[in-house]
C-alpha cells in the first residue's frame, strides 16, 4: 500500500481518531498515489495510525477509511452502508418513516459520502476523491436495500471543486422515478426535485425542527425567513398560525412552497419574493410584527477562515429579527456554517438582542436530526445550530 508519512508531532489528532489529515501535516508520500488512492498514514517513527482516501489537490489531503491495517474493496464499502443503514432502523420505525439521511460522511465512516433516502429513491452525494473513488461500490450497496428502485446522483457540491472534481449527476441505478418525486414527512406531503434544488432536494437535517416550530405556531403571526420549498411555512399553517408570510430570494422555490401548500390544503400564506435582509428592514420601517419567527439563512461560513464576516450577517439578520417581535414571541433562529461553532452563534445572537433592546431567554437549543450523528472525535460534523429565543413580556 502507499503510504504517507507525517511529519514529527502532527499525529496526535490521529490518535484522537480525528479522520482528517491536512496538507501541512505530511512530510512526504511514497509511493506516488494519485487523487482516490488508499493509502496508509504512519507516524514520523513509522508507527501505522490509519488507512485514508488521498487527495492531492484539497487542504485535507487524507481522509480516514479506517484505523486498522485492512484493504479497502468493495466488500468494505458495502459493509459500511449496511451499518449506517441499520444505525437508522430505530429511526425509521418511530415516525421518520423513509424519508431520512443514510449515510452522513465522516460520521459513519464513509467519509465525503452522504445519501438520503426519499421512499424508495435514495439521491447520493459524493464529495471528496475516496468517494468519487468508490461510486460504482457505494451505489451497488445503496441499490440493493430492501424497498430502493433508484440510486440518483447529485455530486455538484461546491466543495467538489476544493477535491478537484467536476460535477456529476445522474442516474446511477434502476429506473429513474417520475421528478419531483411525492413524500411525507410529520403529515405533510413534499414534491421533491432531486434533478435539482439544494442539498439532495430537501433539507432533511430541519425535520425535527420543523416540528417543534409547528408546536409553537398556534394562534401566532409567524414569518418564515428564507423559506426555501416552505418547510418551516408550511408546519406553522398546520400547527394551526393565525397568518403565515413566507420570504425567498428564488422564484421557483417559492413556486414550490406554494404548490405544497396546495397539495396539502393549508390555509393561504403570503409568500413573498425578495431580499431577506432589505424585505425584514421594510416590515420594520413599516411598523410589521409577529409572534414567531424563523431565521433558516444559507451558510455564511463554509469555513472558519470565513467566520468574521459570516458573524456581522447573522448578528445583522438576528438583530432585526429581535426588532420584529412582539413582547412574548418566540424567534427561532439558525446557522448552518461549520466555520461558527455552537459558543459563537450564541454569542452573536446574544448580541443581536442586546442591540435590539429586548430581553431574550433560550428555551430550546436545537440541532440536526439524529440521522445526522456527530462522531464524537469530529467536532465539525455538528454544523446545524439552532436556538428558540422567547422575549419578555
Amino acid at each position: 500500500m502507499k503510504k504517507l508519512i507525517l511529519k514529527p508531532g502532527r499525529e496526535k489528532s490521529l490518535k484522537r481518531r480525528h479522520p482528517w489529515v491536512f496538507s501541512g501535516a505530511i512530510a512526504r508520500a511514497e509511493g506516488e498515489p494519485k487523487a482516490g488512492d488508499t493509502v496508509a498514514v504512519h507516524a514520523a517513527d513509522g508507527t501505522f495510525l490509519a488507512v485514508a482516501a488521498y487527495s492531492p489537490q484539497s487542504q485535507i489531503r487524507a481522509r480516514v477509511w479506517d484505523w486498522r491495517e485492512r484493504d479497502i474493496d468493495d466488500g468494505f464499502l458495502a459493509g459500511r452502508v449496511a451499518q449506517a443503514v441499520h444505525a437508522r432502523a430505530a429511526l425509521a420505525a418511530g415516525g421518520a418513516g423513509d424519508v431520512l439521511r443514510l449515510i452522513h460522511g465522516e460520521s459513519d465512516g464513509l467519509p465525503g459520502v452522504i445519501a438520503d433516502r426519499y421512499g424508495d429513491m435514495v439521491v447520493l452525494q459524493l464529495l471528496s476523491t475516496g468517494a468519487e473513488r468508490w461510486r460504482g461500490a457505494i451505489a451497488d450497496a445503496l441499490a440493493a436495500l430492501p424497498g430502493v428502485r433508484c440510486v440518483w446522483e447529485r455530486s455538484d457540491a461546491d466543495v467538489r471543486a476544493l477535491e478537484g472534481l467536476e460535477p456529476q449527476t445522474g442516474l446511477l441505478r434502476g429506473a429513474a422515478p417520475a421528478s419531483p418525486h411525492a413524500v411525507i414527512e410529520h403529515g405533510i406531503k413534499y414534491e421533491i426535485g432531486f434533478e435539482s434544488g439544494h442539498k439532495t432536494g430537501f433539507y432533511l437535517d430541519q425535520r425535527d425542527n420543523r416540528l417543534r416550530v409547528r408546536a409553537l405556531a398556534a394562534g401566532c403571526d409567524a414569518l418564515d425567513c428564507f423559506c426555501y420549498s416552505g418547510g418551516f411555512a408550511l408546519n406553522m399553517l398546520k400547527g394551526g398560525a393565525k397568518s403565515v408570510t413566507a420570504v425567498d430570494s428564488s422564484a421557483d422555490a417559492l413556486a414550490q412552497a406554494r404548490r405544497h401548500a396546495e397539495l396539502n390544503q393549508l390555509p393561504a400564506a403570503e409568500w413573498l419574493e425578495g431580499d431577506v435582509f432589505q424585505t425584514l428592514r421594510r416590515f420594520r420601517d413599516q411598523g410589521k410584527s409577529f409572534d414567531l419567527i424563523v431565521l433558516d439563512p444559507p451558510k455564511f461560513a463554509p469555513t472558519a477562515a470565513h467566520a468574521e464576516k459570516a458573524a456581522r450577517a447573522y448578528k445583522d439578520i438576528n438583530l432585526l429579527g429581535f426588532k420584529l417581535l412582539r413582547p412574548g414571541g418566540a424567534l427561532a433562529t439558525f446557522s448552518c456554517s461549520g466555520g461558527v461553532s455552537a459558543d459563537l452563534f450564541q454569542k452573536i445572537v446574544a448580541g443581536a438582542a442586546l442591540d435590539a433592546g429586548v430581553e431574550a431567554r433560550i428555551t430550546d437549543w436545537l440541532h440536526a436530526a439524529a440521522d445526522h450523528p456527530v462522531a464524537l472525535p469530529f467536532p465539525e460534523g455538528e454544523y446545524l445550530k439552532g436556538l428558540v429565543c422567547r422575549v419578555s413580556v
